[in-house]
């Protein structure tokens, strides 16, 4: 470890040049990555929410709870575990406003989805045409109190109740009746929901004309949910592979440059293990400070950032991403200890 303090002090531009390629390399992989913590959360932040373990759809759905209808039978008996829930997409026009895509979510008051929503402000649905609604909603100026019509629906519908982590494919979600659902949709007759949630992990209804999934199964199942994340995992683990390739290029060029150096220490009877744990312990202080002031340059980021950026900071997740690099930067600084190992004091000497 002196050794590599000793050499770092003295090439000080170089050693410069390397931590800070650590540091744009460490920022951007943590900034992509809480993009895509960010992303995945408004993605399924409302399933989450629900904290449900199995959904029951109709089987023609596709895995899709919009295209999903259920009769009576087909919904079966339900016990205290199980909810009704009706999805549907709308537009939400207010004055003033401009129109909102959104999803429309009708419940049952007396089930535990319902009961279980947790709000920032205002109260529960009570009336037919009352919503409680996403707090992103905020950001674009809706207050407790404001009406908007939804589709065609000529009756306006009152926000009552703002809350957290209501969002589906990145789009808010409107918590309302189920009755206001079956309106939305048209339906005066037969189906009842479009969905059976339950908390029971167990639950395996054997109704004719429906399957049932698991939490995760829906998830991956939404609208370019798997691509996007496949992308973002895809990226970052090309960083990764970039940042060895950067470390391990910078190491040994700087490692032939000292070659001589390495030479001399040989000839006095230096052991190579201690050479080799000096590059490689060079490589580790140089790649920690690098990822230190990424971190911080991250924390900043983070606190600056606008709320309508989809971002998501996660420190277990952030650290692990960071011992990833550094784990990338070891593997890079092993490459050029074979030089290191093979150095020919005679020949390295003679040669000068």
């Amino acid at each position: 470890m002196f050794l590599a303090l000793k050499e770092i002090k003295k090439e000080k531009f170089r050693s410069s040049l390397i931590i800070a390629m650590i540091v744009l390399i460490s920022y951007l992989i943590f900034i992509l990555t809480s993009l895509a913590l960010g992303l995945a959360r408004e993605n399924t932040d409302a399933i989450n929410s629900w904290d449900v373990a199995k959904i029951t759809l109709s089987s023609n759905a596709n895995v899709d709870m919009r295209q999903s209808f259920l009769t009576k039978k087909q919904a079966g008996t339900l016990t205290k575990n199980e909810a009704y829930l009706g999805e549907t997409p709308v537009v939400a026009e207010a004055k003033g406003h401009k129109q909102q895509s959104a999803f429309f979510v009708g419940l049952k008051n007396s089930q535990f989805i319902a009961k279980n929503i947790k709000l920032e402000s205002g109260h529960r649905v009570r009336h037919s045409h009352e919503v409680v609604v996403d707090d992103s909603l905020k950001l674009k100026g809706y207050q407790l109190g404001d009406k908007f019509k939804l589709n065609d629906d000529q009756t306006k519908f009152t926000i009552v109740g703002f809350t957290k982590r209501a969002k589906l494919n990145v789009t808010p979600v409107l918590y309302g009746q189920l009755g206001t659902w079956r309106s939305l949709r048209g339906i005066k007759m037969g189906p009842v929901t479009s969905v059976v949630a339950s908390e029971n992990r167990q639950y395996q209804p054997h109704q004719s004309g429906t399957k049932t999934y698991t939490r995760q199964q829906i998830i991956n199942k939404l609208p370019g949910y798997q691509a996007q994340i496949l992308t973002f995992v895809l990226m970052i683990g090309f960083l990764m592979i970039i940042s060895m390739i950067i470390i391990a290029v910078f190491l040994y060029i700087l490692t032939m440059q000292k070659l001589p150096n390495y030479a001399v220490l040989r000839a006095q009877g230096i052991p190579s293990r201690v050479l080799v744990s000096a590059t490689i312990s060079q490589s580790i202080l140089l790649v920690a400070s690098g990822l230190i002031i990424g971190t911080l340059l991250t924390a900043v980021t983070g606190l600056v950032i606008p709320a309508q950026v989809p971002m998501a900071f996660d420190v277990p997740l952030l650290a692990a991403v960071g011992l990833g690099i550094l784990i990338m930067a070891l593997i890079g600084s092993l490459i050029p200890v074979k030089t290191v190992l093979s150095v020919d004091p005679v020949s390295v000497i003679g040669g000068e």
